[in-house]
């Protein structure tokens, strides 16, 4: 009986037994392989959701983007048709630089020779610049003025009624 193992063996068995020990580590039980499984694929599929939102926001703001405003437009008007002008101030308020490719007047192409500056030319990002188109335009038409970009192939469209200055 002085056998510390021997004393030990007593005490355990004195409150209650091994089996029973043995019987409460048993009761407690563990997730079940199905409800760990469905955890662990929630859990990864809330992991890529964020990487992925987070991955596209990145990718913005490394694209850029083009934007152009017309802020201005003055007509000018002569008696003579095909010397009657109308100039537009235009704003590139995109962060990348815009290649302006052609000017539409109601969805038909102007000949570069009646641009000014003659296209292709650049806008910068942040920067702005003043385009004069020679048109035969009447007072008091409408008139749809694009601005084709060439990269995208994105028309910049605004509508303006010939003879009323804006901006």
């Amino acid at each position: 009986m002085n056998d510390p193992t021997n004393i030990l063996t007593h005490i355990i068995i004195l409150k209650g037994g091994i089996k029973r020990k043995m019987k409460m580590f048993r009761s407690k039980r563990a997730l079940s392989p199905v409800v760990a499984s469905i955890i662990l694929i929630a859990v990864t599929v809330a992991v890529s959701i964020a990487v992925a939102a987070w991955m596209g926001a990145l990718t913005f703001s490394f694209m850029g983007t083009e934007r152009l405003q017309i802020t201005k437009m003055t007509w000018t008007w002569n008696t003579a048709p095909g010397s009657r002008t109308f100039a537009m101030n235009v704003n590139n308020t995109g962060t990348k630089d815009v290649t302006v490719n052609q000017i539409q007047v109601n969805y038909a192409g102007v000949t570069t020779s009646n641009v000014s500056p003659a296209p292709p030319f650049a806008i910068k990002a942040s920067k702005s610049a003043t385009i004069t188109v020679t048109y035969a335009y009447t007072n008091g038409t409408n008139y749809d003025i694009s601005i084709v970009e060439t990269a995208s192939g994105y028309k910049f469209t605004n509508t303006f009624t010939g003879g009323q200055n804006t901006g």
